[in-house]
């Protein structure tokens, strides 16, 4: 690891380290350390594979010559993430022999961080997972606090588990292989963090859009550690989302129901996260708790980034609002949504009438 890397410490009761630069994946002492026994199981998906694994398997082997280290790879994509690929994963980390003191390396994107977080979960009760994100959005949020799930028909991430990861290792130089559309993606849950509970952090932001686009190192290393941080602190204090943790859902329970109605062929989940939290925005106004332009400076730095802001045409409210119940965050009392009194200023708001939400779909 060199002086210029960033770490982000995760404190409570399963503390780790999130080590931020990049190159890290050919760090094979800093990969190594985190192992406890002699097995470890890459996982990655077909995009991912190709480009990394190798790396990552000779830098571990360099590093501790009586490892055992096998993989397996499934295929790239949301619908992917299925109990079907996890009962797979499940069978090949049984095939290899993994024992109670194996590591999983979780080594792409979102999904391949949260189907092998939830297979290493499973397996005898749980294993170490140290999560490898490939991606921005990974790297800012599904990698960090120890949320796994698959998808089920009715919607996203219904099967899971809590299982903090052994450690998280961000090597920005994955980014540059990184898809125009994945970089923006992810972007969006960057914007979610200055959304929720650091108004700076937007104007930080706005003035670097040209250099984060542009894929600058130094750029891209200070949103992906702020951005870390704030996550960090947030699941310290409420690692099993009783409460705040929560607030990390703003745009979500819109984005998700977006993705579950696509098919998840449509938007990606960054950039259903970006409409969903405009359409957060435009539903704490109708319930007069934040003002229009507010909604317009979020819409205004979201369209900066190349995102989408506006819900697909064609989608049925009453088919959205019915995945809405569904969602993990609704309650028995009716839809639980997080909005926000303005930048930086989210809570969670329960019983919101749905024809608030009918409203704001609507226009």
């Amino acid at each position: 690891m060199s002086r210029n890397d960033r770490v982000v410490a995760v404190a409570g009761t399963t503390p780790y380290d999130i080590t931020i630069g990049p190159g890290l994946l050919d760090d094979g002492a800093l990969l190594a350390s985190t192992l406890r026994g002699r097995d470890a199981f890459v996982i990655s998906d077909d995009s991912v594979a190709p480009l990394y694994r190798q790396r990552v398997v000779e830098a571990l082997r360099d590093a501790r010559a009586d490892l055992r280290v096998g993989h397996w790879t499934m295929p790239a994509g949301e619908a992917s993430k299925t109990l079907a690929s996890f009962g797979s994963a499940i069978e090949a980390i049984a095939g290899a022999g993994a024992r109670r003191d194996a590591t999983v390396f979780a080594l792409g994107g979102g999904v391949v961080g949260d189907l092998a977080g939830f297979a290493a979960a499973a397996w005898m009760r749980g294993i170490d997972c140290v999560q490898l994100p490939t991606t921005l959005l990974a790297m800012v949020d599904s990698s960090v606090g120890g949320k796994t799930a698959v998808d089920l028909p009715q919607g996203k991430n219904l099967v899971g588990a809590f299982h903090p990861p052994r450690a998280v290792i961000a090597d920005t130089a994955t980014l540059r292989t990184l898809p125009a559309r994945e970089l923006r993606a992810g972007l969006a849950e960057v914007v979610k963090y200055g959304a929720i509970v650091d108004a700076p952090f937007l104007d930080w932001l706005d003035a670097h859009a040209e250099a984060l686009l542009a894929m600058d190192d130094d750029a891209l290393a200070e949103a992906i550690a702020r951005s870390c941080a704030h996550k960090a602190a947030i699941v310290e204090r409420d690692p099993f989302e009783h409460g705040e943790r929560a607030l990390l859902n703003f745009g979500h329970t819109f984005g998700h129901a977006i993705e579950t109605e696509q098919g998840y062929g449509g938007l990606n989940h960054g950039e259903a996260v970006a409409v969903g939290m405009v359409l957060a925005a435009r539903l704490s106004e109708r319930l007069c708790l934040s003002s229009p332009a507010e909604t317009a400076r979020l819409r205004g730095l979201l369209q900066r980034f190349g995102l989408p802001v506006d819900a697909p045409t064609g989608l049925d409210a009453d088919a959205l609002i019915a995945h809405m119940r569904l969602d993990k965050k609704a309650q028995a009392s009716g839809l639980r949504f997080i909005v926000w009194d303005g930048a930086g200023r989210a809570r969670v708001l329960a019983g919101v009438p749905e024809d608030a939400v009918r409203d704001v779909l609507a226009s």
